[in-house]
């Protein structure tokens, strides 16, 4: 009789086999509109092999991970592979105390910091260095990954010695199911009990045919739907929706120890890799403009209250995020204030005209408004 955990070897062996040779397919075909819908299969099925590859290799493990409670008004993960001055890069934007040493693997847990910028206290977690295979489980590589899914942004720490690693660090993050710099396709998917897969667009789709999208749903094994499409999606959006375990965050690449090399070599690595800012950790060159990039990216707003017949509250901002609501306000305040509240006089960029009078809860706030809450 065959042994079971000889069974269970085979059967993760035939995966493992199975995704290299669908890498290997897409890898060398060539996209165009004959070979669209095949190269979208592949992916497809790929997709489903990893799913069950991950299901299967996490199936049993507990995992210790990383126990990180967020705080203040954003949380950002400084992520990078090791010994690239992630820990003096947290140490120069806030008040941690993240050992520092000129080997790898100095950072063996998340050391949080606290970066106070305009008001706001942004949370900065320095992870331990990321490792080539991360995504599998190489390294912890897991736990890393998992802090970044539950952050709010992420800073991509290059070393100016190192460009291969973005691309290498992009790869990791996007493995382990998260999409930096885009949003969430605009695409939704309503199973039903017969009549097929009903597909409707408001766009001109350029990427992807009618057929391929509903044999791709099919695929992960769904066989009646009305699908509507808002957007020129490609297959792996399509994908990406299907699964729904995506996480879509904002990202800043940062090169790292500028200090260290020449003009004219600065400028081929620069050309070559596009960072969004250049730094350097250690002698605190552009950090002042990295902390007003991360405050951007985060799209923090600041609100500021004011009591009936008194002057605003123009000392102490509440901190809120971009396209917050009244209602949104009103709760950060004070849970009953939802239930109480009868209307709010507003100056700034979100009303008309200066002092107008709001009723609606689902107002949206801009940048330095003033809010006057009236309550029942």
């Amino acid at each position: 009789m065959e042994n079971s955990t000889d069974v269970k070897k085979e059967k993760k062996d035939s995966i493992i086999e199975k995704i290299r040779e669908l890498q290997e397919l897409i890898s060398k075909s060539k996209y165009n509109k004959r070979t669209q819908h095949a190269i979208g299969l592949y992916k497809a099925q790929l997709a489903r092999l990893k799913e069950k590859q991950q299901a299967r290799s996490s199936s049993g493990k507990k995992g210790e991970g990383y126990a990180v409670r967020k705080t203040g008004d954003g949380t950002v993960v400084l992520l990078g592979f090791p010994s690239v001055g992630k820990s003096t890069l947290l140490n120069s934007l806030t008040n941690a105390n993240s050992a520092v040493a000129a080997y790898a693997f100095t950072t063996l847990t998340v050391i949080p910091g606290t970066l106070d910028y305009k008001h706001a206290k942004i949370q900065i977690l320095d992870v331990p260095g990321v490792v080539h295979g991360a995504a599998a489980g190489t390294g912890r590589g897991r736990e890393v990954l998992s802090v970044i899914r539950n952050s709010d942004l992420v800073i991509f720490v290059i070393d100016v010695f190192h460009q291969e690693h973005y691309e290498a660090l992009s790869k990791e993050v996007y493995e382990a199911d998260v999409r930096i710099n885009q949003k969430q396709p605009d695409v939704k998917i309503v199973k039903t009990d017969r009549n097929g897969i009903n597909i409707g667009t408001t766009v001109k789709l350029t990427k992807i045919d009618k057929k391929t999208i509903e044999d791709i749903i099919k695929e992960f094994r769904i066989n009646n739907a009305n699908v509507v499409i808002r957007e020129d999606i490609d297959a792996d959006q399509l994908i990406d929706v299907i699964k729904g375990n995506k996480v879509y965050l904002p990202a800043i690449v940062v090169l790292n120890k500028i200090d260290m090399m020449g003009k004219e070599e600065l400028d081929r690595v620069v050309k070559a890799i596009k960072p969004d800012l250049c730094v350097s950790a250690e002698k605190k060159i552009g950090i002042d403009d990295l902390k007003e990039m991360i405050y951007k990216k985060l799209k923090i707003i600041r609100i500021y209250l004011k009591e009936y017949n008194k002057k605003a509250d123009m000392e102490e901002p509440l901190i809120m995020w971009h396209d917050s609501t009244l209602k949104e306000l009103c709760f950060k305040l004070h849970k009953d204030f939802v239930s109480k509240f009868k209307f709010a006089k507003i100056w700034g960029k979100s009303v008309r005209f200066e002092g107008m009078k709001v009723t609606k809860l689902e107002h949206k706030l801009e940048d330095l408004d003033i809010v006057e809450l009236r309550m029942k």
